[in-house]
């Protein structure tokens, strides 16, 4: 495509709290521009409707069949991450999903044969790779600072989400599902390995709900680095922010404490009744987006592939078998 057009997008499903910082950050770009909107739940998307004009299509196959729409963002349920992307890349458009990528490794496997076969890119939606604490640490690895990496501790702690994100049949699992693939993509970044084994504990120990709320996924790299993370719900209500994201990583040189979300202001306030940090620094979504559109309009590759989203999920598949079976998991039997 011409450097000089702009890139038209549609918008599949805001179930994902993420569609709609998606829709922020589009909205703004001079080269995009956001054709469509289809949600089952017109109710959902109606101040956007309503606010910036945008057509909304009740059935999604409408907004896939406009012959000047480029590229769609699914932010749907997780369960519907590949009957969407599926349809998309037959109707020959572009797919940034949601995370994570699928449920299953055999839908992602699908997702990404369907982009393949029909020449349009998939690529995860993986934006804490943009973050400035998690370059700035990339590139240090990666310059040798902290010598060989042996072992990664991570943490990807949240508050429990509610809604769709507890039913199982639409997010094909809880917290270990939802919040191992952010920080287990980062670590095979930064190792530039695969995870070949896993083991992991989880229990609902937080709130009663039908899924865990809480896990520790221990993962071997083929490389030989072991890896650690917490993938919990266990925010508690009076938590000032949602999560975080952080990694310690240990080299045979010195170690770099990476914490993600660090750049805040912490507010005390008595009208709040508790603390609260107001996040005040780079927008990772509008760095990941952009680099999405400029692949589209290069003709290039996207920066986090299918295949990186795939990989990512299935270390909490793994997860899950290792505690149906209570014993560790080779990847290989998860992956085929």
């Amino acid at each position: 495509m011409s450097k000089s057009k702009k890139v038209k997008i549609g918008m599949i499903s805001f179930a994902h709290s993420h569609g709609r910082s998606y829709f922020r950050e589009l909205v703004s770009m001079p080269d995009v521009e956001i054709v469509g909107i289809s949600d089952e739940n017109k109710q959902r998307v109606q101040p956007i409707l309503d606010s910036h004009g945008i057509v909304y299509y009740e059935d999604y196959g409408d907004l896939l069949a406009l012959e000047q729409l480029d590229t769609v963002v699914i932010c749907s349920e997780n369960v519907h991450h590949a009957r969407l992307t599926i349809d998309a890349a037959k109707a020959g458009k572009h797919v940034i999903c949601e995370k994570p990528l699928g449920t299953t490794v055999q839908d992602m496997k699908a997702m990404i044969q369907a982009c393949e076969e029909n020449g349009v890119r998939l690529m995860t939606a993986f934006p804490c790779r943009y973050l400035p604490a998690v370059v700035e640490a990339k590139e240090a690895v990666d310059r040798g600072d902290i010598g060989q990496i042996v072992a990664i501790k991570g943490t990807n702690r949240g508050s429990m989400p509610g809604s769709w994100f507890v039913d199982p049949s639409l997010s094909g699992g809880g917290a270990v599902l939802d919040h191992t693939v952010h920080v287990m993509d980062l670590m095979r970044w930064f190792l530039g390995s695969e995870p070949s084994q896993v083991y992991a504990e989880m229990g609902t120990l937080f709130h009663d709900l039908p899924v865990e709320d809480s896990g520790m996924v221990h993962v071997t790299f083929a490389n030989s680095v072991i890896a650690v993370l917490d993938t919990s719900w266990s925010r508690s209500k009076s938590f000032p922010f949602w999560g975080d994201v952080t990694m310690e990583l240990i080299g045979t040189n010195g170690v770099i404490r990476v914490d993600a979300f660090g750049q805040k202001n912490e507010v005390y306030s008595n009208d709040a009744e508790k603390a609260q940090w107001s996040h005040w620094g780079d927008r990772m979504d509008a760095y990941m987006l952009k680099d999405f559109v400029r692949a589209i309009k290069e003709n290039g590759e996207v920066p986090i592939s299918g295949e990186d989203g795939m990989h990512s999920a299935a270390v909490a598949l793994a997860a899950y078998e290792s505690v149906k079976r209570k014993a560790a998991i080779d990847m290989s039997e998860i992956l085929g």
